[in-house]
C-alpha cells in the first residue's frame, strides 16, 4: 500500500509540473513575458512557422491583455492564420480585433487583410461564386470607410477584377442556356451583366449575345436597339462586327444613321420583362 501511495504522489506531481511521466513537455503554457512571446512569435512567422506563431501571438494576449504588444499580437495572430492558409479563422480573429478596436491605427488594414482572406478564396467561374460575393462586399467596405487609405489603391484594383469575375459567371450561365435554347433564362443573364457590371470586359459581348437572341426570336426592333448600343460603345469591336452582320439593310441603316436611338434604346434595354 506504501509503494501504491508513492507511485500515485509521484503521477500527481507529473501532471503539476506539466510534464508526462515519459518527460514529454504538456500543453501547460509556461508563464513568459510579453516580448519574449511576441519576439519568437514573429520569428516562427518569418520561420514560416504559422500554427506556431499563432500560438505565441495569442498567448501575448492571453498572458499580458493590458500590455502594450496584445493589440497588435492580436492583429499578428490573424496575419498568422492569414499565412497559413486557415482562412475562417483569420476572419473570425479579424472580425474580433476590429469590434474591439474599431479605433486602432491599424483598422484599415484589418478590414484589408479579410478582404483578402476572401479574394485568395475565389474559384473559377464554373463554380459558386459566394466566396467572390464575400469578397466585393469586404473590399467596398474597406473603399468606402478608408477611401485615403494606402490599401485602398489595391483594394480597388482587387474590387474590379472580382466584378468582372461575377460577370464572367454570369456570362458563362447566359451562354450555358442559349446553348440549350432556354432563350428567356439566358435574356436575364445578359441583360444582369449589362446592369450591374456595365464596366466590365463582358459587356460587349453581352450585348452582342441579346442582338442573337432577338434576331433568333424575330423580334428585330429589339435587335436594332441593341445593336445601335453596342455599336455606340464599342464600335470597332468584333462583338459589333458579328451583331452588325446578323442586321437587315434597314437594321444597318438605323444603326448607323440614328444616334437618338441609343438613349431610347439604353431605357429599353433596362426596363424589366
Amino acid at each position: 500500500m506504501r509503494i501504491s501511495g508513492l507511485i500515485f504522489s509521484t503521477c500527481i506531481l507529473a501532471l503539476l509540473a506539466g510534464c508526462s511521466s515519459n518527460g514529454e513537455r504538456t500543453d501547460v503554457q509556461v508563464e513568459e513575458t510579453a516580448d519574449v512571446l511576441y519576439n519568437r512569435a514573429a520569428k516562427a512567422l518569418d520561420d514560416g512557422e504559422y500554427i506556431a506563431a499563432t500560438r505565441d501571438f495569442e498567448e501575448v494576449e492571453r498572458q499580458h491583455p493590458y500590455s502594450k504588444w496584445a493589440t497588435q499580437a492580436q492583429l499578428m495572430a490573424a496575419y498568422a492564420y492569414f499565412e497559413g492558409e486557415r482562412y475562417d479563422e483569420a476572419v473570425m480573429s479579424l472580425d474580433r480585433f476590429i469590434e474591439l478596436h474599431p479605433g486602432s491605427s491599424d483598422i484599415d488594414y484589418a478590414y484589408y487583410l479579410k478582404a483578402l482572406c476572401y479574394y485568395r478564396q475565389i474559384s473559377g467561374v464554373e463554380r459558386d461564386q459566394g466566396m467572390s460575393q464575400d469578397a466585393l462586399t469586404a473590399f467596398e467596405s474597406l473603399i468606402r470607410r478608408f477611401p485615403d487609405s494606402r490599401y485602398t489603391r489595391d483594394a480597388t484594383l482587387k474590387r474590379d477584377l472580382v466584378v468582372d469575375h461575377l460577370a464572367g459567371k454570369e456570362m458563362e450561365i447566359g451562354r450555358y442556356y442559349l446553348e440549350r435554347n432556354h432563350l428567356n433564362a439566358a435574356i436575364n443573364r445578359f441583360k444582369s451583366v449589362i446592369e450591374k457590371y456595365q464596366t466590365t470586359s463582358h459587356t460587349a459581348e453581352a450585348l452582342h449575345r441579346l442582338v442573337e437572341i432577338y434576331v433568333t426570336l424575330g423580334l428585330q426592333n429589339e435587335a436594332t436597339q441593341v445593336a445601335a448600343v453596342l455599336g455606340y460603345n464599342y464600335p470597332g469591336s468584333s462583338w459589333y462586327e458579328r451583331s452588325y452582320a446578323l442586321l437587315d439593310p434597314q437594321q444597318r441603316q438605323l444603326v448607323e444613321d440614328e444616334r437618338g436611338l441609343v438613349e431610347r434604346s439604353i431605357e429599353s434595354l433596362l426596363r424589366p420583362e
